[in-house]
Parts: C-alpha cells; structure tokens; sequence
C-alpha cells in the first residue's frame, strides 16, 4: 500500500515569483501571534464572563480545541501547497478555479478589513489621549506607519514585530505574578475553580456560546499561511509555526482570563445587569486589584497594539492579491514585486489605499466598528469552510492518500464547528461591537 507522500508531492513555488525567502519560524510567530494579539481576551472579558456564568477558563479551553481542526487543515495545506495565496491557493488546488476565486475573496475581506478596523481602534485610543485631534488623523497615520514598514521588505516588518510582541508579552507577564502576588496576599474574589465550573453552576448553553464569540480571538493565525513563499526553511515550517501560535495563543488566552475571573470584582450576574461595563471589566479589575499605574499601562500598549495587528494583515492581503494576481485571478500589475526589497510593492499600496478608505469612511459611521466586525468575522469564517472543503478535494477526491477516514473526518468536524460559530457570531460580532466600540481601545 502507497504511503501518504502528499508533502512530497506537493507543487514547488513557481520560478521567478520574485518573493525574497529570509523568514525564519521565529518570524512566522512573530507574525502570527502579532496578528491574534497575546492580550485579545481582555477586550472580550467582560462580554464572556457574563455569558458563560463565570466559566471563562474553560471557555477558552474549549475556543482552542475547536480552532485545532482549522489549524489541522491549514498544516496539511500549506505544505502540499506552499504558495502565497493562503486559502486562494489551496482551494484552486483542491476544489478548482472558480472556489478558489470565491475563496481567495472571501478570505480577503477578513485580511481586508482587519487593518482597517485595527488602525481605527488605534485612532480612537489615541484620540482618547490627544482630544484635540481627530480620530481619522491618528488612524491615516498608522497606515502610513504600517505601509512604510511592508514597502520596506517582509524582513524589517518582522524585527520591528518582534519588538512589539515582547513588549506585550513583557506586559502580560508582569500581569501575570502581580496577579499571583494579589492572590497570595488578599485571595481570590471567586473559588479557586470557577473560571473552569461556572460561578453559579454549569451552564453548557451559555458556555457553547460564549465559545462562539471566543474563537474570534483566534483570527489571524492563518495570516502565517500568506508568506509561505517567503520562508527559509522546508514546507513544513509554516505548518509548524500555525501549529505553535495556536498552542501559545491558547495558552496565554487561558492563563489571563483564569486569573482575571479569579481576581474580578465583577460577578457575571452583575455585568448581565450592567452590560455597559462589560467592555471595561478586566481594566476595572486591573485599576483596582493592581493598580492605577498598570492599567494606564496596558491601555498605552493596546493603544499602539492595533498597528502592528493591522501591519501583518496588510502583508497577508497584498501576498493573497499578488498570488490572485499571478495566477491570473487579478489584474497582473498586482503581482509586480520591487526589485530591491523584493515584496509586491503594487499589492501593498492598492490594500493601504483600500484600508484608507475603509477605516475613514468608518470612523466617520456611528455603526462603522460594527459593520467592520460583521465584516472580518463572515470573511474569516467561509474562508475557513473553503479550507476545510480543499482538504476533502485534494487529498480525498485527489487520491493523495490512503488516510481517507482522517482527510475526511477532520475537515468535517472542523467544517461543522466553524458553521455553528459563523451562524452565532454574525449576529454576536455586531452586538460586542457595539458594546465596545465606546471603550474604543479597551476591546482590542
């Protein structure tokens, strides 16, 4: 019987794409973890707090086991597949063209307006701190930030990431063992075991939906796929990194929501009653259990935080437009690369132009975070059930590999789970929107 040989039949990046090969699997963390954000819960504490009764721990243990199955079919894509197009390319591989092209777009609106809105939770923060000028300068002037980065070349946008992402981690850490000291000291506000249990009982309605909202935290991880063509290590490497931002992230997710709950104030009975301060619970628990000075802290890093989220997603889209672009799907100027830096210099200013436009046009709107959110979520997720339905198509239909049962119920169970949450979270997106969108960068 044939061994499962799809990686070493999987099609070579084509000569003369143009791509520059210096990411190294640090990087691709990098990107990946810049792009979820290692502090993405706290925005959403409050929201899931109340809605699962207390369990939040277990709801992010829960978020990252159903987002596993994505993870899984992205690994096995992305090495069978190893070019930039993401979900462009491994749908057109898997299903055919015309999926890929509906694929490819659908995955381009979350890539699309994820910078967008990430640059106008920047405009507001810093609006919040500079009254006097108005929330679309500050918003212009991260994309300018952002766009000079990617035009400068892949690998400078990774090493000023990297910056970022130890300052956040740094953050998250010193939450962490003055939370522990807190603990120590004075005890916990809940029992020790209800971020995991519920406060008040199991609620497994209330938990299935709050896991719902929280595998939103997750989007972003697969941006890793976008730079495929740009790594220098085997095809292996970018599955390796989504793998890993997805066990970290989790990780992390876990960790500060279970310590949150335990030093929250706020009991999710209250926060039910008073959803106004849903948006605000876990920076209420940091002014008030750590201190003033912490809390201004992390809103100063948030603040900036959104930019570099929003810096990996303008690279993520300008690679899914350059690979449309040279398979045909898109006008070919997009597949243009600058001969110095050696990135897709065309891609990247239409998608700066795009997010401009969008994010402006959006800070103008009372709903426009709203309309950005339903926006992202919807684009993510049926790009996801195209990823899902590649995998069955290449491997299953494709007769790559005799592990049939695994190419078959994995991708199905991961395509149910995302069609249960996208059914959820269209109308939930919307609603912690706007819940948020008065806080501004507390929800980032």
């Amino acid at each position: 019987m044939a061994k499962d040989n799809a990686a070493a039949q999987a099609p070579e990046p084509r000569e003369g794409s143009g791509l520059r090969r210096s990411l190294t699997l640090r990087d691709l963390i990098v990107y990946g973890l810049l792009f979820i954000g290692p502090t993405a819960p706290m925005g959403t504490f409050g929201v899931l707090d109340a809605r699962s009764g207390g369990a939040i721990g277990l709801v992010f243990v829960v978020a990252t086991l159903a987002m596993a199955f994505t993870a899984w079919s992205y690994a096995r894509m992305s090495r069978a597949v190893p070019l930039a197009g993401s979900v462009f390319a491994y749908a057109s591989a898997g299903l055919g063209r015309r999926p890929g092209f509906i694929a490819g777009w659908m995955i381009g609106l979350d890539y699309l307006f994820i910078p967008s809105m990430a640059s106008l939770f920047t405009g507001i923060a810093a609006h919040q701190l500079i009254p006097a000028v108005p929330v679309w300068v500050f918003t212009l002037i991260g994309i300018l930030i952002i766009t000079g980065l990617n035009l400068a070349g892949v690998k400078t946008a990774a090493i000023v990431g990297f910056v970022m992402l130890a300052i956040e981690v740094a953050v998250l850490a010193v939450f962490v063992v003055a939370a522990a000291v807190v603990l120590a000291r004075h005890g916990a506000q809940r029992p020790w075991l209800s971020p995991l249990t519920g406060l008040d009982g199991f609620d497994l309605a209330g938990i299935l939906g709050a896991v719902s909202v929280a595998v939103l935290a997750f989007l972003g991880f697969d941006a890793i796929a976008s730079f495929a063509e740009e790594t220098t290590g085997s095809n292996r490497q970018v599955s390796r990194a989504l793998q890993f931002c997805l066990v970290l992230a989790g990780a992390l997710f876990v960790v500060q929501t279970y310590l949150g709950a335990l030093l929250s104030p706020l009991t999710p009975a209250y926060l039910n009653a008073h959803q106004g301060e849903q948006g605000t619970a876990f920076y209420q628990l940091l002014d008030t259990q750590i201190g003033t000075w912490f809390g201004t802290t992390v809103t100063l890093i948030k603040a900036v935080g959104p930019v570099f989220s929003a810096l990996v997603a303008q690279a993520a889209v300008s690679r899914l437009m350059f690979g449309m672009a040279r398979d045909g799907a898109l006008p070919k100027a997009l597949a243009a690369v600058d001969p110095r830096t050696r990135t897709p210099r065309t891609a990247v200013l239409v998608s700066a132009v795009f997010t401009i436009l969008i994010a402006i046009a959006a800070a103008v709107r009372e709903d426009g975070l709203e309309v950005l959110s339903s926006m992202v979520t919807v684009g993510a997720l049926v790009g996801f059930l195209f990823l899902h339905a590649a995998v069955i198509g290449y491997y299953v239909r494709g007769r790559r590999t005799e592990q049939r049962t695994r190419h078959i119920v994995v991708p199905v169970v991961g395509a149910v789970i995302i069609a249960i949450v996208l059914a959820l979270a269209a109308h939930l997106a919307l609603a912690i929107a706007a819940v948020c969108w008065p806080s501004g960068s507390w929800c980032w």
